[in-house]
């Protein structure tokens, strides 16, 4: 009995050690996981943004003001971001951020897998190449991809012509690797609910129909990225019968593949401001008793802003950001793609 009894001692001792190896063995790792201030985010973007001041508006370094103070830019290379201790969340665990301008995305992908910055912009590419497990956040579909006609281009059934030749469906899995959704529609799904009633499908025959004895068209891009997309219409456009022309960046065309951004998820005012971003009158005035606040008013306000192909929505599509394995918490960024550091922390910081 004696035996057994200091046996029991024994191996409880021996648990109980073990067990105490194993806090102690954690505890670091703990340590780690916890928020901590200090440290500098390195973030990289694509965008130059060659203006005298940073941006004060839409998503981006433009929410960094709510937790951050700028004191460094330079124009179309570098801009600093210090916190701001009187923050209305409370300072945030960075000491500042820290961001490289007019980086190419494929340059940002590099870096982020050599660890020479924390995040990054994803293009479709580059979200193909990233590691397994590597930490990426997604905003809704905000970005909204459209061909917008001239005021030369007079005839109607050749835009028709143009909107039923374009392939979505293929230029979304190859070009787009999957990335964002297929649209006939301004508003997004997930803001408006309806955005599937808007048709989005090729039907060649009747391109051919419409585009009989068409003139050359000129296409041109605001956004470098997005000219890999044009190439793809013009090769559609062939097979309906039409030529058109991908011409420089800047150029006058007659048709430009555009890219705006939702920046509310107020789906009335939304659709205003893509109206605007689009050159388009104003959504109509609806008649008694349609209330202009319920989705038939929002469907009918739409609707008649796409009759007439004068815009031929194609894609709305996300921001992605990839981020290091040194950053902790998260995500940093809202369903709109607004900037959210302030609740971010590095991995080894100091406090």
């Amino acid at each position: 009995m004696q035996n057994q009894h200091r046996g029991s001692v024994n191996a409880a001792r021996t648990s109980a050690c073990a067990t105490i190896a194993i806090l102690l063995f954690a505890m670091p790792a703990a340590a780690e996981t916890r928020p901590r201030y200090g440290g500098t985010l390195r973030v990289e973007l694509r965008e130059a943004f060659a203006s005298a001041d940073p941006p004060e508006n839409g998503p981006g370094m433009a929410s960094l003001s709510r937790a951050f103070n700028i004191i460094t830019w330079e124009g179309g290379h570098r801009a600093v971001f210090a916190a701001t201790d009187n923050a209305p969340g409370g300072r945030p665990f960075l000491d500042s951020v820290e961001i490289q301008l007019a980086r190419p995305m494929r340059d940002q992908s590099i870096d982020l897998e050599l660890g020479k910055t924390d995040i990054v912009e994803l293009g479709p590419n580059e979200i193909r190449r990233q590691q397994p497990g590597r930490k990426t956040w997604q905003s809704q579909p905000v970005r909204v991809v459209a061909l917008v006609f001239s005021r030369r281009v007079e005839d109607a059934r050749v835009r028709e012509a143009l909107a039923l030749a374009v392939d979505r469906a293929a230029i979304l899995t190859v070009l787009l690797q999957r990335q964002g959704e297929i649209s006939g529609a301004l508003l997004p799904q997930w803001l408006s609910g309806y955005a599937y009633l808007f048709p989005a499908s090729s039907d060649l025959p009747r391109a051919r129909l419409l585009a009989a004895a068409a003139r050359p068209l000129s296409l041109t891009v605001d956004d470098p990225g997005l000219r890999a997309i044009a190439d793809r219409i013009a090769l559609n456009a062939r097979d309906a019968g039409l030529t058109i022309n991908v011409v420089p960046q800047g150029a006058a065309a007659d048709i430009r593949l555009m890219e705006t951004r939702i920046g509310t998820a107020d789906p009335s005012r939304a659709l205003a401001a893509l109206a605007a971003a689009f050159g388009l009158p104003e959504p109509i005035r609806l008649p008694e008793p349609i209330r202009p606040d319920t989705p038939d008013a929002l469907y009918a306000a739409e609707h008649s802003l796409l009759e007439g192909f004068r815009v031929v929505p194609l894609f709305h599509l996300p921001d992605v950001y990839g981020a290091g394995p040194r950053v902790k918490g998260g995500p940093g960024i809202t369903p709109l793609g607004e900037w959210r550091f302030g609740d971010l922390w590095l991995e080894g910081a100091h406090p």
